[in-house]
Formats: structure tokens, sequence, C-alpha cells
């Protein structure tokens, strides 16, 4: 039987440089967003690379529970009459009649959210309409001048994820990283950017070389609401960080983990918390923090940190391995709530990257 869940109803530019409104989006490679301010010359980022994702396969014997060496991912197998590997690492079972249809009474939604999941096969499914379930902020609103609207999501993962030693970069136009439970996708960079001056920045289109974030600098404002979303020109409200909101409607706390969607690739996504002992589901939970770290050396060619402080753009950031909890692509492999014998799984976090720009998994 599907769940049915009932909801109660529920911040400069400042370099002289000129701005105009538009109409168009912001998500570097990434969610074509809905910020519009953009200043009168543009330029964009055209480094942004999609690693290749490599297949590994991996080897699992009758009624045995094993770790590849390779995938870091727990095998779970069983056997058919004739001696026929039939699931492994299958994520079946999990979340996988989440259903939700109510009116959303927030003043600048005013419509049904609805998000159905089903696990059918090799598949896991979402059909959703894209509308928030929780309060959101005002839109339209001075950073972010357009409205929340229906839009149409029908997307399928895998329910057998395979990790894999390489990363996928999504985001934009390569596809949404993934989707919170409630039908809404994550797409954590903006199509925002600088040219080397600093002079010439625009919130859309990706022409400059320095790519602006949409959290953690004051320079620019996308006109983000209290839950890290806005809103693309189609009415695709979706999320840059911590969905506050739908965290709070699961009940997340620092007593619990809390699963809050799905990856591309198929992996869970958790919100803020995990096992300090990655391995021990007894051990105290704690926050996690993302392995990246402010570049030491700043480019020459960077516009100037007086102006832009670093964080600024999403160069001023580098994976550090062992800096944090996290690998590249904000995960890690271990025990969790809904999977006691480990999987590999994300996290959304209050560190950069906020929410993980890349999958591990093979897609």
């Amino acid at each position: 039987m599907k769940q049915s869940l009932s909801i109660p109803p529920i911040s400069m530019i400042t370099a002289s440089i000129t701005l105009m409104m538009l109409s168009g989006c912001g998500s570097s490679s990434s969610d074509g967003d809905g910020t519009q301010t953009q200043a009168i010359a543009q330029t964009q980022n055209t480094a942004s690379t999609t690693a290749t994702t490599s297949t590994s396969n991996n080897n699992a014997s009758s009624n045995t529970t094993t770790a590849d060496s390779n995938s870091s991912t727990v095998q779970n197998t069983t056997e058919a009459d004739n001696g026929t590997a039939l699931v492994a690492n299958s994520t079946d079972g999990v979340l996988c009649d989440y259903f939700y249809n109510e009116f959303n009474d927030s003043a600048s939604v005013q419509a049904t959210s609805n998000a159905d999941w089903s696990c059918t096969g090799t598949a896991r499914t979402l059909t959703a309409n894209g509308i928030p379930d929780h309060q959101t902020g005002t839109f339209p609103n001075p950073g972010n001048p357009n409205t929340i609207s229906e839009t149409s999501v029908s997307i399928s993962y895998t329910l057998t994820p395979t990790k894999t030693d390489n990363s996928s970069t999504l985001g934009g136009p390569r596809g949404a990283t993934g989707y919170v439970l409630n039908g809404v996708k994550i797409d954590a960079n903006t199509a925002g950017s600088c040219d080397d001056s600093g002079d010439n920045c625009s919130l859309v289109g990706n022409t400059g070389n320095w790519s602006i974030e949409a959290l953690g600098q004051t320079s620019f404002d996308f006109g983000t609401d209290d839950n890290n979303a806005h809103v693309q020109p189609d009415g695709s409200y979706h999320y840059h960080g911590m969905p506050e909101g739908f965290i709070a409607l699961r009940g997340g706390s620092d007593s619990t983990m809390t699963l809050i969607g799905w990856a591309a690739d198929g992996f869970p996504i958790y919100a803020r918390y995990g096992y300090s002992d990655a391995e021990n589901a007894q051990s105290a939970l704690k926050v996690m923090e993302g392995s990246y770290q402010l570049v030491e050396g700043v480019s020459n060619s960077r516009p100037s940190t007086s102006v832009y402080a670093l964080g600024t753009f999403a160069q001023d950031w580098e994976y550090v391995a062992g800096s944090g909890d996290l690998d590249e692509c904000n995960g890690r492999y271990g025990v969790t709530p809904e999977f006691p014998q480990g999987i590999y799984h994300y996290y959304a976090t209050d560190s950069y990257p906020y929410f993980q720009r890349c999958v591990k998994g093979e897609l």
C-alpha cells in the first residue's frame, strides 16, 4: 500500500557594474536557473568536464554477502534454482511505496504537490509534478523572477546500483544529480559566471571563466529561500543545498539518519547526519563534513579577492581527500538504518559542496 502523508500548513553585486533583469536561468553546466540579474557583458566557464564512468564486474556466490574491493559496495546475492545470481546490492523494498498528494498552501505555491515512487523489476521510478510539499520563500523575488509551476517529472533509476572508481558530473543539460523524495530535483551548480576581470558577470549563460556559487557567498543574489532552493524559468523549483523544509517534514534530527532522496545512479541520499564510525550503527551520529577546502594558491587570472571573496566561485574550492568525511561526490560507504549491512550513499551537507555535483555509480 502506498504511504499517504498529510502535512500541516507551514537575501549583490557591490562592484561597479551595471545590472539588468532577464528571464533566463542560472546553473553552471547546471540548472539554467532562474536568477536573472545580468551584467552588461558575459563570459563563462567551459572547462566543466564529465568523467567517464567505468563498469566493474562483481563475483558473488550463493547465499553470501560480500564487499567488492573495487566498488566498495555490499552485494547481497541469492541463487535461483539454476544457480544464477539474482540480486546484487539491491535497494528494492526501501521507500518503494512513497506517495504524497497534498495541496501546498504556501503563498508562492498554491498547488497540489504530487510524488509517486515505485519499484518494479529492476527499476525505481518516480512520477511527480515538481511542486514542493513544504513552505517556500517568496517567488518571484528580486533575485529570482520566476514563478513556481508544475513540471512533468518521470525518471527511472536502477534498483541495483554499482559503485565505480570514477565519477560522473551531472546537472543542467546532463540531467539532475538526483531527486528528493518529494519529486523536487537536485541541481547544485549555477549558470552564473564572471570574466577574468570580474567587471562582467552574469547569473545566466555560463559564458565566463569563473562559475558563481549559489550558496556560501554574498556578492550575488540568486534569490534562494530558506530551503536553499529557487526557481528556473520553466517553473521548476529545485535545490542547491540542504532542503530544510522537507527534512523537517521527515522528522530529521540529530538523533537519526534521514534518507531524503535518491541519486541518479540509484544510491540513497541522506541529510546532514551520519554515524561517526561508518561501519558501526551503534556509534554516535555526527554532522557530516564535505572534503572540499578553499584553494591556497589563487590564480592570477581570478577576479580580485578584494571584490569577490574566496568561496564565491566553484573554482575557489578543491577536493582534499581525508579533510572531511566524504569523497569528491559527497558520499561514502557505510551502514545506514535502511541498509544495515552497508551501502555507498551520499549526503546533503552544510559545508561545500552542499549537494553532490557528481555520482560514483554506473549510469
